[in-house]
C-alpha cells in the first residue's frame, strides 16, 4: 500500500529546516540544495512544494507569523486569565522568551532583511505588530484599565518599541536579556500604563 503523505505537513517541515539553517548558516546558507539536505529530502522531491527559493522563504516567513498569531489567539481566548494578565500575555508572546520563539524571532529579523529590498515578496515593515500594539491598548483603553491621562498614539509607539527593543537585544546579547528580564521588563512597562 503507498505511503500517505500530509503535504502540508511536509510544507512545515520542509520549512522548518529553513529556518534551522538559518539560525545555523544565516540567509546566505539557505539555499534550495542546503534546505533540502537539512529536510532530509532530493533537490527534486524539494522542488515539489515550493517551485522557487523566495516560494519557500515566503512560506517559512508567514509560517512565523501564522504560529505566533495562533499562540496570541489562544491567550486571547484564556476567560480564566484577568485582563491585565491576559495583556501581559499576549505581548509576550511577540517576544522571544522560550527557545523556540528566539528560533522564530532570529528568522523573522533575517527574512526582514533579506526581503526589505525585494519589490515583490512580504513587507515585514508592515508585520501588523504595531496594529496590533494599538488594537490592544484601545482594547485596554475600553476595559478602562489605562490610566486616564495617556497619549494612547505616544504610548502605542513606546510599547511597539518596548517589544522591538527586548527582541533585538535578546537577539544580540542573549545570555544578559533572557526570558525572565523580558518578562520583567515588559511587566514594569505595561505597570506604568494600568491603574
Amino acid at each position: 500500500m503507498p505511503k500517505i503523505i500530509d503535504h502540508e505537513k511536509r510544507r512545515e517541515q520542509i520549512a522548518e529546516a529553513t529556518w534551522r539553517v538559518i539560525v545555523e548558516q544565516g540567509m546566505e546558507g539557505a539555499t534550495v540544495r542546503g534546505i533540502a539536505k537539512e529536510a532530509g529530502l532530493s533537490l527534486g522531491a524539494l522542488r515539489h512544494y515550493f517551485a522557487t527559493q523566495d516560494e519557500l522563504l515566503m512560506y517559512a516567513m508567514q509560517l512565523v507569523k501564522e504560529r505566533a498569531t495562533a499562540r496570541i489567539t489562544e491567550v486571547a481566548a484564556d476567560e480564566e486569565l484577568a485582563p491585565k494578565e491576559r495583556f501581559t500575555k499576549i505581548f509576550l508572546e511577540l517576544l522571544p522568551t522560550n527557545q523556540e520563539k528566539m528560533v522564530e524571532m532570529e528568522v523573522w529579523f533575517a527574512f526582514t532583511v533579506y526581503f526589505r529590498h525585494k519589490k515583490d515578496g512580504f513587507d515585514a515593515q508592515h508585520d501588523g505588530i504595531y496594529a496590533g500594539v494599538r488594537k490592544l491598548l484601545d482594547s485596554a483603553d475600553q476595559l478602562h484599565l489605562l490610566r486616564k491621562e495617556l497619549d494612547k498614539e505616544l504610548e502605542a509607539e513606546k510599547l511597539y518599541a518596548v517589544i522591538d527593543g527586548l527582541a533585538l537585544h535578546a537577539y544580540l546579547e542573549p545570555q544578559r536579556v533572557d526570558g525572565e528580564r523580558i518578562t520583567k521588563v515588559l511587566e514594569h512597562h505595561l505597570a506604568s500604563l494600568f491603574h
